[in-house]
């Protein structure tokens, strides 16, 4: 059976200051992302178990499946994540996602004011979203509560902003909307580009 595996950063630690601290993202890489690979893989160990020894009910699935979910989940994102993020970041996009962008939003800086609000205002732990909704097949700005709460709207993550207090409170504390502000000037806008070509082309 296939197991998850933490990926490689495409960048140094340091590689994101003065915006992110190496510090942060060391902690932020090797230890929560590091401890989602584990538990999902850990959660499909327990279930495969579960089900090798006829012990698959319905208060102990449960529990698994939600616990996969979460660990699934934030290991997506979070690969997600490093990606979407560069040194040499920032700007704006073009081309065709730029032309979308203001199709569905009105304009960059509409969409920019939006994907701020709703990362720096989302409740509690999570993510600030923008996706491709397939149904409408149009661009979308999501709040992802944890990590796992929009699966029913069938949307493909192209640019993710972690709102975890583990991904920014060392270094600006309890603004969180400081370190959204700081992350527009690291977005790889070429990783969010193609992922915006492969989510419109399947």
């Amino acid at each position: 059976m296939g197991t998850y595996v933490l990926p490689d950063l495409p960048y140094d630690y340091a590689a994101l200051e003065p915006a992110i601290t190496g510090q942060i993202l060391e902690l932020h890489h090797a230890k929560h992302h590091a401890a989602y690979v584990k538990g999902a893989n850990d959660t499909l160990e327990q279930i495969a178990e579960a089900r090798d020894k006829d012990q698959i009910t319905p208060t102990s699935l449960v529990g698994l499946e939600k616990t996969f979910a979460f660990n699934l989940s934030g290991h997506v994102l979070h690969s997600i994540f490093w990606q979407n993020l560069s040194p040499d970041g920032g700007d704006r996009p073009d081309g065709a996602l730029a032309d979308a962008i203001d199709e569905h939003f009105g304009g960059f800086e509409q969409f920019k004011k939006q994907l701020t609000v709703a990362t720096a205002s989302v409740q509690g732990s999570g993510w600030g979203v923008l996706a491709w909704e397939p149904l409408g097949k149009r661009l979308i700005v999501e709040q992802v509560y944890d990590h796992h709460g929009n699966v029913g709207q069938g949307s493909t993550p192209l640019l993710v902003f972690d709102a975890w207090e583990h991904a920014y409170y060392l270094q600006y504390k309890n603004v969180r909307p400081d370190y959204v502000t700081k992350l527009w000037d690291l977005i790889n806008w070429e990783d969010v580009t193609a992922r915006y070509t492969a989510a419109t082309r399947a």
